[in-house]
């Protein structure tokens, strides 16, 4: 598998991009048990396309809530999200359902694939619900394919592959039509370690390819690959730092970045 190398150093520096995922002071309430609970105190947190950004928390300090605020999958209590500009708050269902199928990708860890559609099937059944002709949508699910590395299990049906085939599915199902955001929800709890390793380097080469990248993970090794980490607990974000070392420097059986 072929999988495009981290920029070199050196480059020319190009202006700063513009934030594509945007959290201000972002809160998320709700009642349990005729009590209220506080699941997301104040957060607020900026993605600029090619930024890999994992966050971490012990179990039940907001991490998937946050990433279900980002992906408009709920709405904040108080605060602003938007995507590309678009601010999701007030839109109508359609029109979030709009920024989901062309801005937005989801990978979970159970892959929510449809397994008795092929691999190239639902990749491009976004596409094909956001209205693209059925050639134009194969066609972008076999590019996306290509991207992880599974062009030969394009016709391929869900129920004949392993783990890490189905999560590779699920990743070229969440870029499919370049879509420019990619949320993961440990997306490799249900792998072994070798194929979860693969997984994040290739999430990591889709980073370096410009695609903004949010991971929810409880796993330091698999945060070593982000490029800053932000720490969730009871709700609130309570400390962030930037991710300097190469995963090769930390786990010496750990694949490097873009090797897969």
């Amino acid at each position: 598998m072929t999988l495009t190398p981290p920029r070199a150093a050196g480059e020319i520096s190009q202006p700063a991009p513009r934030t594509v995922l945007s959290l201000d002071h972002v809160s998320r309430s709700f009642e349990e048990s005729g009590q209220r609970v506080d699941a997301i105190i104040d957060v607020s947190l900026g993605v600029n396309p090619g930024t890999f950004a994992a966050v971490m928390g012990p179990s039940g300090s907001g991490k998937s809530t946050l990433l279900g605020l980002a992906g408009g999958l709920d709405k904040p209590t108080s605060g602003t999200v938007s995507v590309c500009g678009e601010l999701l708050g007030g839109m109508s269902r359609d029109d979030l359902a709009r920024v989901r199928r062309r801005q937005l990708g989801f990978v979970f860890q159970d892959y929510n694939l449809v397994p008795t559609l092929t691999a190239v099937e639902n990749v491009s059944l976004p596409l094909e619900l956001d209205g693209a002709s059925a050639k134009r949508a194969r066609n972008a699910a076999h590019i996306a394919l290509e991207r992880v590395g599974l062009p030969e299990l394009a016709d391929r049906h869900i129920e004949e592959m392993s783990g890490g085939q189905r999560q590779r599915v699920a990743i070229a199902r969440g870029i499919v039509g370049d879509r420019r955001i990619l949320l993961a929800d440990e997306p490799t709890g249900a792998l072994d370690c070798a194929t979860g390793d693969d997984i994040m380097a290739l999430i990591r080469a889709l980073a370096d390819e410009g695609v903004a990248v949010v991971l929810v993970t409880h796993e330091a090794r698999h945060a070593a690959w982000a490029d800053r980490v932000v720490f969730l607990r009871d709700g609130r974000l309570v400390d962030e730092s930037q991710v300097v070392s190469d995963p090769m420097e930390l786990l010496n059986d750990h694949p490097k970045r873009g090797e897969a």
